[in-house]
């Protein structure tokens, strides 16, 4: 299994799985946006005063997630894709990925529906197939947060049909990325700090 090749720091304090040898591509093809991923989660903890305030567009933890690999060269991404058919041009447009930077796709999903995780795997495998995506990365909660949240009086904010790690690896081993190879990251209670 490649997630060897991570930090002990990040194997420690995330959960992670990996398929189609997602961590051996990234290391070896893409190292700068190895090491981006690398620091920004050597550097992430989420605060106890994120969780208790209500949702919006972007959660706090993605907000800080991606405001770090927005300052070092990622960018929301919108691919324009159409299909051609005996020169009939029918637009295929992708759903806007995350963060992309040189062919490396990352999607947090924090606390979305978890159909989310359909439509980002599906993203993955279509712009892999384009050749658009080398490696698609997932950064999404684990199931044992559910504790904090419960404690924190949010578990209902935070219910079953949300997005978390139990809801995205059924998805995945079935076979939802295609080709494409997957990272996902997990992030664990180790992560939380009260404030």
């Amino acid at each position: 299994m490649g997630t060897e090749l991570l930090p002990q720091y990040i194997r420690d304090n995330y959960e992670v799985h990996e398929w189609k040898h997602a961590c051996a591509i990234l290391k070896q093809d893409f190292p700068n946006e190895w090491n981006d991923i690398i620091e920004v989660l050597k550097n992430f903890h989420f605060r106890r005063s994120w969780l208790t305030v209500g949702g919006g567009r972007k959660s706090k933890i993605s907000e800080a997630i991606d405001s770090e690999l927005y300052s070092r060269g990622w960018v929301e991404k919108q691919f324009d894709t159409e299909i051609v058919i005996d020169k009939n041009r029918i637009e295929s447009p992708t759903h806007q990925v995350d963060c992309f930077k040189n062919r490396v796709a990352l999607e947090i999903e924090w606390n979305n529906k978890d159909p989310f995780f359909d439509r980002d795997l599906n993203n993955f495998r279509l712009l892999f197939e384009l050749r658009a995506v080398s490696v698609g990365i997932i950064i999404t909660r684990c199931d044992n947060l559910q504790d904090i949240f419960n404690e924190l009086g949010r578990g209902s904010s935070f219910g079953a049909s949300t997005t978390h790690m139990s809801k995205l690896l059924p998805r995945i081993e079935g076979g939802s990325g295609g080709g494409c190879p997957v990272l996902v990251i997990g992030i664990t209670k180790n992560l939380y700090i009260e404030d």
